[in-house]
């Protein structure tokens, strides 16, 4: 309604000149219908990720369960799998951006990554019970992730002035994290309505509705950003035309991977971007994290899809304020004391088992997510010039992709050798390195 109404008035205004202003074009007095539209976009960006959320988080919930409960895959196994359930989305991160790039077609490059995910949900009935085969669609779901990511995240950046970027990133990720704080409860639900804990179809059939949900969101109302004002300079005409070649704005150039190399040579992206590599090569991933507060504290493996719950209410509360806070202090700042509370989180698995380790270890993790996800491409965006900048956001994401799943797979060897309190130990120790190698180089880096 918002969405349609904002298009509406806009188009009534076709002779309204266009400006650009910190490389975001405008109405005429700085707000206008256009500024309205790219608010609006933001939002229905947001809406999107709810809705997927919603979907990839019911299958998360329940993977554990499905892959060490039902399938009894050893810890080590698990950690295969979910390694690949991260780092498939490496690759295609990479070509996702710079297709949508190059062909500047950033709303289809997302909207096929979505649409992959939606479909992969079905996979999991069809391929059963064979370990291999889910393996395959766990990576095929998340090269989708992969696919959609970076353009997503370029259409936010490209969607909000320089000086907003944490908030307009903070928003989206209260509403993704609203899907993803859904998802979980959804899952339980119809686990619940179904009457069997062992049988997961109805789960996956109901998570890929939700995804088609978000699929049509994305199609109906996400506008690429900078086609409303290629469209009303055409329509207003000359006068139009010349004062956007005032502004500066001439024909896009053409981009290359030579040229999406180049970015590296950007001293304070590159900073960014080497930072990030060591934090998540000593991230813990979610998984382990619930399966290992589970066994300590001894929760009857029912209810293990609702610590996602936690984590998601902590992050829904803490991602506008920290986006916020990020803009204020700067996004450096930020992202550096969302490691420091993954690091809090670590020494608290280590503590002797309790309802309090519970609740603040999983606060914890919900307010480090709230001070880096979003935060991250907030810092690195505004660094990157606009027609490389979803490239340039899945260059940093591939990097965070890799080392989550390296960390993995690494977690689940310790885990397997020396059992989950040394594994936790070793991941603790690396992320106290790893913070002492990045924080200078985000200390460094604007923003």
């Amino acid at each position: 309604m918002y969405l349609s109404e904002t298009r509406r008035a806009d188009s009534q205004k076709d002779s309204l000149p266009v400006a650009v202003e910190n490389g975001a074009p405008r109405g005429r007095g700085g707000g206008g219908a256009l500024g309205r539209i790219l608010t609006g976009n933001v939002v229905a960006l947001g809406a999107v990720s709810l809705f997927t959320d919603v979907s990839s988080e019911m299958v998360t919930a329940i993977l554990p369960l499905y892959l060490i409960y039902q399938l009894g895959l050893s810890p080590m196994q698990f950690g295969l799998l979910d390694g690949v359930y991260t780092g498939a989305t490496a690759v295609l991160r990479l070509a996702g951006g710079h297709v949508a790039d190059r062909f500047h077609r950033r709303k289809l490059v997302a909207g096929a990554g979505y649409a992959l995910s939606a479909v992969c949900k079905l996979g999991y009935v069809l391929v059963g019970r064979s370990v291999p085969l889910i393996g395959l669609v766990i990576g095929v779901d998340r090269a989708g992730k992969g696919l959609r990511t970076a353009p997503r995240d370029a259409m936010i950046s490209l969607s909000a002035p320089p000086e907003a970027q944490g908030r307009a990133f903070g928003l989206h990720r209260a509403m993704d994290t609203a899907g993803a704080l859904m998802g979980p409860l959804a899952a339980f639900g119809v686990v619940a309505a179904v009457g069997s804990a062992n049988d997961y179809d109805a789960v996956f059939v109901v998570s890929s509705c939700v995804a088609v949900i978000g699929v049509l969101v994305l199609v109906l109302f996400v506008r690429e950003p900078g086609g409303v004002a290629i469209e009303r300079t055409r329509a207003g005409g000359r006068q139009a035309a010349s004062e956007r070649a005032r502004a500066g704005v001439g024909e896009r150039p053409k981009v290359s991977v030579r040229g999406a190399l180049d970015l590296l040579g950007e001293r304070s992206f590159r900073r960014v971007m080497v930072a990030m590599l060591p934090l998540s090569l000593a991230t813990i991933s979610d998984s382990f994290l619930y399966v290992m507060l589970q066994r300590r504290l001894e929760i009857d493996a029912g209810w293990l899809p609702l610590l996602p719950v936690g984590v998601s209410a902590a992050y829904l509360v803490a991602a506008v304020p920290f986006g916020r806070l990020a803009d204020r202090v700067g996004r450096s700042t930020v992202v550096i004391g969302g490691y420091l509370a993954l690091l809090a989180c670590y020494g608290l698995l280590l503590l002797p088992p309790g309802p309090a380790v519970l609740v603040v270890a999983l606060a914890l993790r919900g307010l480090s997510y709230a001070a880096t996800d979003g935060v991250v491409s907030a810092l690195a965006g505004p660094l990157l010039p606009e027609e490389r900048r979803a490239t340039g956001l899945a260059v940093v994401q591939t990097g965070q992709a890799l080392g989550t799943m390296v960390a993995s797979w690494a977690f689940g060897l310790l885990w397997m050798a020396g059992g989950p309190e040394t594994a936790v130990k070793v991941m603790a120790a690396g992320l106290g390195v790893a913070l002492a190698v990045s924080v200078p180089l985000l200390r460094k880096a604007r923003g």
